[in-house]
């Protein structure tokens, strides 16, 4: 049985210096990311497309999208197949690639180092596939997501 789930976002455009978008060097690319009951979040575009590279873009979020999702689901199936993780981290880079078509994704690679204190690290390296395929944010991506883990087992 299906079910939907909606996400209400409200991007609010911070950037207005008094001139609107008279001129493409005359505005800010500065706006807050805004989901009730939450905390704002101070975004902008990449200091490559004139923003402030001390806030975060949509480039940043969209990788960092993909490796929660990814690290959401394989916690749970880590967590069903008994394996104890003790500590996850991922250290993933997504490639943009503009050319004169425009700009778009071509590849996210998740990093993922996880240690492990009990469970068999065969079967926790092989749920990152299980993981990777659950996960909704890969799942509805248009380029390849990879994953390249790494496990510890802690003594």
């Amino acid at each position: 049985m299906a079910h939907e789930h909606h996400y209400p976002v409200e991007v609010v455009w911070t950037g207005n210096r008094g001139d609107g978008t008279r001129s493409y060097q005359g505005y800010g690319r500065d706006h807050e990311i805004r989901v009730e009951g939450r905390p704002v979040i101070a975004g902008s575009s990449d200091a490559a497309f004139r923003g402030d590279g001390s806030k975060h873009n949509p480039e940043d979020m969209l990788v960092a999208s993909l490796c929660a999702c990814h690290m959401l689901w394989y916690l749970h199936l880590a967590a069903d197949a008994g394996i104890v993780v003790t500590h996850y981290v991922d250290r993933a880079e997504g490639t943009l690639l503009v050319d004169a078509d425009g700009g778009r994704f071509t590849e996210v690679v998740l990093h993922p180092e996880v240690t492990i204190a009990a469970g068999d690290a065969a079967r926790a390296e092989a749920l990152h596939d299980d993981a990777h395929h659950a996960c909704f944010i890969a799942n509805s991506m248009n380029f390849p997501v990879r994953c390249a883990p790494r496990i510890v087992v802690s003594a």
